[in-house]
């Protein structure tokens, strides 16, 4: 009886979170008059109570054409977010590996205020930092190019928190052999990358799914909407373009989906690990 009342608090909960799912999914397939019809007492006010159909009543691929072949708009878009992203991932890389490295196997002077000067960093939201962030950006005059999105993006102090804790885990009496004869860039890249590989990964992979949906530095750095990223571009849905919004947004969630699938493994290795030790 117990397994059994456990069993159905699971599914109720599962079939609770792959709903809206199934909405995007069976929503990219409907015709826009049936969307029109179901969403426009939310999105405009109409007159009726919204209802939302299991299945489409006429199915049809409209909206996918219009998106995928009449809409070069999504395209720039898509192709801001990837070259605002990826180098963004690539700066947690290169500068916060180095830099976790740093504070998980070096003694040095201030190292206890530098690294609680971090976390401070990190628990601050964006709206502390907006203000300031864009007076240094205007000053070094990056605001609206994606050099303003990027730079703070690159210097975050998350994935280096996260890489730390991993590279902790990795045993001195390893590091005390692999000195003998190496120097400490030298002990970093044979030792300390593949030792500390999960974790870099780990925080790759949050990286990825943070700043893939970045709103709020992109809005208030671009003002050039050429530049804006997809998650901007899903701001406005509206019941003429839901078709089209819900493809993008379906379209918008497979990369990110794609990147943690992929990387769950290293992830939870991650996470694990940055309880493990002080």
């Amino acid at each position: 009886m117990k397994k059994w009342l456990i069993g159905s608090i699971l599914v109720c909960i599962a079939a609770f979170i792959w709903l809206p799912l199934w909405m995007l999914l069976s929503g990219t397939i409907m015709g826009s008059a049936e969307l029109y019809e179901n969403l426009v007492p939310v999105l405009e006010g109409g007159e009726g109570t919204a209802v939302w159909p299991v299945i489409a009543q006429y199915p049809t691929l409209q909206a996918y054409v219009e998106l995928l072949l009449d809409t070069p708009q999504f395209f720039t878009v898509f192709w801001n977010s990837c070259r605002q992203v990826l180098p963004i991932i690539l700066g947690h890389v290169l500068l916060g590996a180095p830099a976790a490295w740093a504070f998980a196997k070096f003694h040095f002077r201030g190292k206890k205020i530098l690294y609680t000067l971090y976390i401070v960093l990190m628990l601050m939201p964006f709206q502390v930092t907006m203000v300031s962030s864009y007076l240094v950006l205007n000053k070094l005059r990056l605001i609206d190019t994606v050099w303003a999105v990027i730079l703070p993006g690159a210097a975050s102090t998350f994935p280096i928190f996260i890489m730390t804790r991993f590279f902790m885990t990795i045993p001195e009496a390893i590091m005390e052999a692999a000195v003998d004869g190496a120097s400490p860039f030298q002990t970093f890249v044979w030792f300390g990358i593949p030792l500390g590989a999960a974790g870099i990964l780990s925080a790759v992979v949050l990286g990825f799914l943070e700043y893939w949906n970045a709103m709020e530095a992109p809005q208030a750095f671009l003002k050039n909407q050429a530049l804006w990223p997809l998650s901007l571009y899903m701001s406005n849905i509206t019941a003429d373009n839901a078709g089209v919004s819900l493809i993008a947004s379906l379209i918008t969630l497979m990369p990110p989906l794609l990147i943690f699938l992929s990387g769950q493994k290293y992830l939870e290795q991650g996470i694990i690990s940055s309880g493990m030790k002080d």
